[in-house]
């Protein structure tokens, strides 16, 4: 049996998490966040001090991972060795460290494989930034979301609890990720050449999970 894939890539801030998870809703898929697969490679990188530019300790530590992922009252819980680490993926430096690692193919490689095992078993609407150009370059739908950097900084700074983090370092943080991220070598940033583009800057949430959904219908 065929199983329906729906990727929706885009940059920071561009509301992909959000909307991909409405969209799986609405189509009774499951909702995949793969920026959060790669943020918590980041975060047990982080934790046990792993030297990952060096392929022998990357190569040691992520063939002992144990990172998976569950859905709890419509929300995405990972879970690393058992234990729920969604609270501590969000900050800004895992966010630096997830864009520098992801560029890892070792990475990468680990995290695909996680990937396509979950589309082999069920309809999948997956978020992330080069799902749809290498993960599912055959996926049945794909979309890329882009937004202005200054839009997409005031949303992220409006996510951060009590606004402790200066706007301008946000929009500063966001624009260094977005050029690591489309310039690495490895699965760079980028739109697929068939994605449907949508520029969320002046549109609503339901606006833009309207379009998605009546292109879905449409195909």
């Amino acid at each position: 049996m065929t199983h329906r894939i729906i990727t929706i890539d885009g940059p920071a801030g561009a509301g992909k998490t959000t909307i991909s998870n409405l969209v799986a809703k609405q189509l009774g898929c499951v909702y995949v966040d793969t920026g959060a697969l790669y943020r918590g490679v980041a975060y047990e990188i982080g934790q046990q001090g792993v030297n990952w530019k060096d392929d022998n300790c990357l190569g040691s530590f992520l063939a002992s991972l144990d990172l998976n992922f569950h859905m709890e009252n419509g929300h995405f819980v990972l879970i690393s060795s058992g234990k729920d680490i969604t609270p501590h993926i969000r900050t800004p430096e895992i966010s630096m460290l997830a864009s520098a690692t992801s560029a890892r193919p070792q990475v990468r490689a680990a995290l695909l494989t996680i990937q396509r095992n979950i589309a082999q078993s069920q309809d999948a609407v997956f978020e992330g930034r080069d799902m749809g150009t290498v993960v599912f370059p055959d996926a049945d739908f794909k979309f890329f979301l882009f937004a202005d950097l200054a839009v997409r900084a005031k949303r992220r700074h409006e996510e951060m609890s009590e606004g402790k983090t200066d706007i301008q370092k946000v929009e500063q943080d966001m624009k260094t990720r977005d050029a690591n991220d489309s310039q690495r070598k490895e699965a760079p940033l980028k739109a697929a050449p068939d994605a449907v583009k949508i520029d969320s800057s002046h549109l609503t949430i339901p606006d833009v999970v309207k379009i998605i959904l009546k292109n879905i219908q449409k195909g």
